[in-house]
Formats: C-alpha cells, sequence, structure tokens
C-alpha cells in the first residue's frame, strides 16, 4: 500500500472500538466495489486498500499487533527459544533479540509486559479457540408479519457480498426486539465457533392499523343514520380478511367496538390481543337539497344540546 495507515485508510480513530470499524469498512466497501465502479483503477486500487486495512484492524489480534509494530508488525516471527526475531531493515535476516540480550529472556518482561506474544503464557492465549464477533444488523418488518409470526426474507450485506437469509419472524415482536440467528456472525478464531447474527426488528407502519399492545386499532367511519339507528358494517382485520361487526344504536363518535381474540399473537404462547374498532361519524361532503330538509327538520327535532352541562 502506498499508505500503511490502516486507520486513515478507514477513515476511524486509533480509538475506534470494533463496531466503528466494521461500519466504516462496509461503507467505504459499498462505495468503492468494483460492481459499483466497474473499469475505475482508482476505485480498485482503493478497494483493495480498504480490504488490507480491515483484514487487519478487524482481527482483534493482528490490530493489537499492528499498534505495536506499526505497518511492520507482520516481519516480527518467533524465534527458535521462544524469543522473538525481527527482521534487519537492511535485510541482513533476522535477528534473535533472545541471544542479543542473554538466551532465555522474557521479551515480555523486558519491555513490560507489552512486547510481542513470546513465552508460554502469550503461546497459550493464541492458542486458545475464541468465538467470532456477533453482527449486529437492523430489518424492516411487514405489520401483519410481526403481529401474527411468518417468515420473512431479508438481503444482508457482509462486506463486499450480498447474502438473502429467509429469517423466521416470532409473533408478536415489536420495535426494538432482537431475532439472534447462531452463528451467522463473524466466522471464530482458533478453531472457536461463529458468532451470532443479531436483528435489531423495525415493525413497518399499516395503512389502516395501529397497535398498542396485543390490541390491534382500526377506526371506521359510520354515517350518522348508521350511528343514531345502528348497523352492520365490514372491517379488516390481521389474519382473518373481513368480519361484520355491529354497530349499536345510539352509538357515539369514538366509541370501541371490541373483537376478541383478533388481535396480535402473544409471543409467549398466551393469548392473542384483541381487535378494537373505533367509530368514527363522518357527515356528508356535499347536501342535496332533500339531505338538507331532512337534516334540518332533524335539528329542529333535536331539543338537548349534546354540550349541555358539559362543561359547567
Amino acid at each position: 500500500m502506498a499508505d500503511n495507515d490502516y486507520y486513515k485508510t478507514l477513515g476511524v480513530s486509533r480509538e475506534a472500538s470494533s463496531d466503528e470499524i466494521r461500519k466504516a469498512y462496509k461503507k467505504l466497501a459499498r462505495r468503492y466495489h468494483p460492481d459499483v465502479k466497474p473499469d475505475d483503477k482508482e476505485a480498485a486500487d482503493k478497494f483493495k486498500q480498504i480490504q488490507e486495512a480491515y483484514s487487519v484492524l478487524g482481527d482483534s489480534e493482528k490490530r493489537e499487533q499492528y499498534d505495536r509494530y506499526g505497518a511492520a508488525f507482520e516481519g516480527v516471527v518467533r524465534g527458535p527459544h521462544g524469543g522473538t526475531w525481527t527482521t534487519d531493515s537492511r535485510g541482513a535476516g533476522p535477528i534473535d533479540l533472545g541471544d542479543l540480550f542473554g538466551g532465555q529472556i522474557d521479551l515480555g518482561d523486558l519491555f513490560g509486559g507489552t512486547f510481542g506474544r513470546g513465552g508460554r503464557a502469550g503461546r497459550q492465549r493464541e492458542a486458545a479457540p475464541r468465538k467470532g464477533q456477533d453482527i449486529t444488523y437492523e430489518i424492516e418488518v411487514p405489520f401483519q408479519v410481526a403481529a401474527i409470526g411468518g417468515n420473512h426474507s431479508i438481503q444482508l450485506q457482509r462486506g463486499a457480498t450480498t447474502e438473502r437469509l429467509n429469517v423466521k419472524v416470532p409473533a408478536g415482536v415489536e420495535n426494538g426486539s432482537i431475532i439472534r440467528l447462531s452463528g451467522q456472525g463473524q466466522p471464530g478464531q482458533a478453531g472457536g465457533p461463529p458468532g451470532d447474527l443479531l436483528l435489531t426488528v423495525k415493525v413497518s407502519p399499516h395503512p389502516w392499523f395501529s397497535r398498542e399492545g396485543k390490541n390491534v386499532i382500526i377506526e371506521a367511519p359510520v354515517t350518522p343514520s348508521e350511528a343514531a339507528l345502528g348497523a352492520k358494517i365490514e372491517v379488516p382485520t390481521i389474519s382473518e380478511g373481513n368480519v361484520t361487526v355491529k354497530v349499536p344504536p345510539r352509538t357515539s363518535c369514538g366509541t370501541k367496538l371490541r373483537l376478541r381474540g383478533k388481535g396480535v399473537a402473544d409471543p409467549k404462547a398466551g393469548p392473542r390481543g384483541d381487535q378494537l374498532v373505533v367509530v368514527k361519524i363522518v357527515v356528508p361532503g356535499t347536501l342535496d337539497a332533500e339531505s338538507r330538509r331532512l337534516y334540518e327538520q332533524l335539528a329542529e327535532r333535536t331539543h338537548l344540546s349534546p354540550r349541555e352541562g358539559l362543561w359547567q
């Protein structure tokens, strides 16, 4: 690389967290990927630099070595006695620092416990299997799938590649719920198991339905005559199509009619919530002469105001 400052390549500080480094890499990889900028040599070179930087900073062990030795960290190798060799910059071959300081010497002690991975304890740590890092991702789930459960297909960006996964969404998930897919995270190290994929759920809004806990709410417009005299109206549900609802006579605007068991499924296998049909009285946008005359007659016959004594 022309510039071996891997932090600068990814545009992050040296104190950046693993998550910040991963996000910076994904953003740059999408920007300079050869599929996005075909036949662009400068973009291709930049993509290679990004890949190289992330291959080091995305690996906790390599990042630790890089922070200690800089871009030449890969030139540091172990000596035959558990010490550490470093390569002479003039090309004279490896120098055994253990020999220079008397053979059997712990360079970790010599440099305050921070030098290399020489010594028995360092080799044990290196050999220990480590679980791969978890990956966090946000998915948007349709309202009805979140309410009653089901399968939902997502596209997952992993570095420069795109994967399609079929996710089983449990019934009753809410905004902020987390779905864990075991073994779908970063690969493990030294034979350790892979990490997990943690999907944070965002529920899409619905054009008709809203939700309060396990209850589903929908507004149903009715005419003044339907509200006064009573009526049977059809309303949609989230999983059973349209059903008939009885509007009792003298129903006021804002009255909630309950459809039991037609709400959100319980994620713990409890009873489903209800669907609440909120009555909304809607007057005609225009009135012909006959309709106006009838409303005037009705007004003359209505002697008691609904506001009588309300605010006293």
